[in-house]
């Protein structure tokens, strides 16, 4: 895979050395006692989200309601959605966490992928992961543990279809490529940044080698520490990727409120929060991505205090 040298700025705004950001991970409201969101206002709400100074927007693959899972995400397939927030947006950064590829047919991806870099003027970042659902497998006749292997071959056929010009290609688990056909449009800035979403069955040194970013669930310091430790080894004369996590989040309304976590949900107070994320920044955390549905508080209510308080923490300390 080629390295990102002059990082298109859909990634540098979300993904950069010593700067730590946020985001937000679709659908944006608050959700806590039910599977479904009601997506009422989601349109005033992605814009709320871009003039407080949020970095990107997260839009997850959810294809089926899994009762035992208890989450619907946003319930709209998430290429037709991103489509909708790049025309009610306009500078922030819109990606995917992440599309579960071993259930999705590459060639279709890739065409989805080129077609939002292009919709959105080069704000997209394909986000990629195996998902966290092994129900959804038999679902589309995929083999469950085939799945790292699928996620690696498919990864590869993204990049050689976007990135080359008529891609001579024999796939082991999907087409050949005669150099007789090209895809197109061919991404903004020249290639789609990659980002891996959980492990995906990878190793972290196929993930240094291969993605631009990398966004998983692990937000304890010293396993943090391990991880980015891990990444620049692995990377060799490469960018290591970028490092971020995700979190279902709900932020107290006193600002003086501990760090407290429920299984896998972050409640905390703006002033906490603040000490949380500059800390994680001077490990080497670049993005934090924050699910509302556990918050107790309207996602506007949230959104407004992140913008006034903790957003402008980051840039100014």
């Amino acid at each position: 895979m080629n390295d990102i040298t002059t990082p298109p700025r859909s990634f540098s705004r979300v993904f950069s050395e010593n700067r730590l950001t946020v985001g937000l991970i679709t659908p944006i409201e608050s959700y806590p006692d039910s599977p479904f969101p009601t997506l009422d206002d989601h349109q005033q709400v992605a814009e709320l989200a871009e003039e407080a100074g949020f970095a990107s927007i997260w839009v997850r693959d959810v294809p089926f309601y899994d009762p035992n899972f208890g989450d619907a995400a946003q319930m709209l397939d998430p290429f037709v959605y991103l489509g909708f927030l790049s025309a009610v947006t306009k500078d922030i950064t819109l990606g995917t966490t992440g599309i579960v590829l071993p259930l999705r047919e590459p060639i279709s991806v890739t065409k989805q992928a080129l077609s939002m870099d292009r919709l959105s003027d080069g704000r997209f970042i394909l986000g990629l992961s195996t998902g966290d659902r092994p129900v959804e497998y038999p679902a589309f006749n995929v083999d469950f543990e085939d799945r790292g292997a699928r996620y690696r071959e498919q990864v590869e056929l993204i990049c050689a279809l976007s990135e080359n010009r008529f891609p001579r290609i024999k796939t082991q688990r999907f087409g050949t490529f005669a150099g007789n056909l090209d895809m197109h449009p061919k991404p903004l800035n020249g290639r789609l940044p990659l980002m891996a979403v959980g492990r995906s069955r990878q190793s972290i040194e196929w993930l240094a080698q291969t993605i631009d970013a990398w966004i998983w669930a692990v937000d304890d310091d010293e396993a943090i520490r391990e991880i980015i430790s891990s990444l620049k080894a692995a990377a060799g004369d490469r960018t290591p990727p970028g490092y971020g996590y995700s979190t279902f989040f709900d932020l107290d309304p006193n600002p003086d409120a501990p760090y407290q976590r429920f299984y896998n949900v972050v409640r905390i107070g703006r002033n906490a929060l603040i000490d949380r994320l500059l800390r994680h920044r001077d490990l080497g955390v670049q993005h934090i991505a924050l699910n509302l549905k556990p918050s107790h508080r309207p996602a506007q209510s949230v959104i407004e205090e992140m913008g006034t308080y903790v957003l402008p923490a980051l840039t100014d300390a």
